[in-house]
């Protein structure tokens, strides 16, 4: 069985950034799927500018049609802090002989050790960091030695084990950022191919980031 891509985020609002980098993977790494799941109650953001049931709406309405791609909305679904590695160990009891890839970037990845129980994230995945240029990977420190224990080139060694490797994989860079989407339509500014038309129509339809709306 192929592994299972997860790409967690706030998605407020997704963005063709978000779905490159996740097709990318796809097919790179030879994913069965990948599951985006958003961030449900965000522990190191605060408050989203969208609701969770909206950016799930608009992560589904970016993803229809494309083979592979799956919405998830568990995160939406739990009370409390939406921890990524409460996700992964819910999502290794429902895959317990599937490879799962948590993809993140590699801003995020730099962070890692930030995150609630992030010393446990490879006990029930892999970590799959799409770097970008203009971003190095660490060599020293944490992040360096978990790289030097559990860093891998081989793409076959995440589809022979279940989790517990680390996989750092060049993806397009294209510079769109969610901050910027917003501000964009807080001005009256159309988000036109940033982002698939089926986002935008639902950011036009409720009036979601316009000036005012979220203050």
């Amino acid at each position: 069985m192929r592994p299972i891509g997860i790409f967690g985020g706030t998605f407020d609002p997704i963005h063709y950034g978000h779905l490159r980098t996740a097709f990318e993977m796809l097919e790179a790494l030879d994913f069965e799927a990948v599951r985006f799941i958003p961030c449900g109650d965000p522990p190191h953001r605060g408050t989203t500018f969208a609701d969770a049931g909206l950016r799930f709406r608009m992560v589904d309405a970016a993803i229809t049609g494309q083979q592979g791609f799956v919405s998830d909305n568990r995160e939406l679904r739990r009370e409390g802090p939406s921890y990524s590695v409460d996700t992964l160990e819910e999502l290794r009891g429902e895959f317990p002989g599937r490879s799962l890839g948590l993809i993140v970037g590699m801003d995020a990845f730099l962070g890692l050790p930030k995150w609630y129980r992030w010393d446990e994230i490879l006990d029930f995945a892999h970590i799959v960091v799409a770097h970008r240029p203009g971003w190095r990977a660490p060599d020293i420190g944490p992040l360096g030695d978990l790289i030097a224990e559990y860093g891998t080139h081989r793409i076959d060694d995440l589809h022979s084990t279940t989790h517990g490797r680390i996989h750092i994989h060049a993806v397009t860079q294209l510079e769109i950022a969610s901050t910027e989407i917003r501000e964009l339509v807080a001005a009256g500014r159309d988000p036109r191919f940033l982002m698939p038309d089926a986002v935008r129509d639902v950011i036009e339809e409720t009036g979601v980031y316009m000036s005012g709306m979220n203050e």
